[in-house]
């Protein structure tokens, strides 16, 4: 089984790793008992399980090669109640150029309290910690400003803008993990 990551803090979030099986589990079974145990967490939101999310994805990539789990998904837990309120992942381990692109979900009652931005810090001081990742990517829907104004508020670059199968049209932003770390990695 692969290894389960270490629980990532902020001021008001931990970002829970979840396993190969827990992911398996979230998205054929509709389950999140492997996900959570041994975790004083709880999914009243059910997160990933009533909307999977990326799990459609992942599960696939993980099937294939467990090892890559360590780059997937974290429940975004509120550390007051304990209660997961989203969830984010990086869309899979760095390319041949370093790059590494992210995605997250906060479900709708919690949005608009900076927890987007406080979970996506965390998640890329993590992804620059690793050695091979040096660039960052982050691709949002041109009408989705919320989402723009979070990854503006980081400093990215706009890069163009590119046609998803499912998404439709999405911009793409990027800045380099050195850059990143020079102004957030304090």
């Amino acid at each position: 089984m692969s290894k389960i990551e270490e629980a990532l803090s902020t001021s008001r979030l931990e970002l829970h790793h979840i396993s190969a099986q827990g992911i398996v589990d979230l998205f054929e079974n509709k389950s999140d008992r492997a996900a959570i145990a041994g975790r004083d967490i709880r999914n009243p939101h059910q997160v990933l399980i009533n909307n999977s999310g990326p799990l459609a994805w992942r599960v696939p990539q993980v099937k294939e090669d467990e090892s890559i789990n360590k780059w997937f998904v974290r429940w975004i837990v509120l550390k007051e109640s304990r209660e997961i309120v989203g969830s984010t992942s990086f869309h899979g381990a760095p390319d041949t150029d370093g790059m590494i692109e992210i995605g997250l979900g906060i479900e709708e009652p919690f949005q608009g309290n900076g927890y987007a931005k406080e979970a996506l810090a965390a998640m890329w001081k993590w992804a620059c910690s690793q050695s091979e990742v040096r660039t960052l990517r982050y691709t949002v829907s041109p009408d989705n400003l919320p989402s723009i104004a979070v990854i503006r508020y980081f400093g990215f670059d706009f890069m163009g803008q590119q046609l998803d199968e499912i998404d439709g049209p999405e911009d793409i932003y990027e800045i380099s993990s050195a850059n990143f770390m020079a102004r957030w990695g304090s």
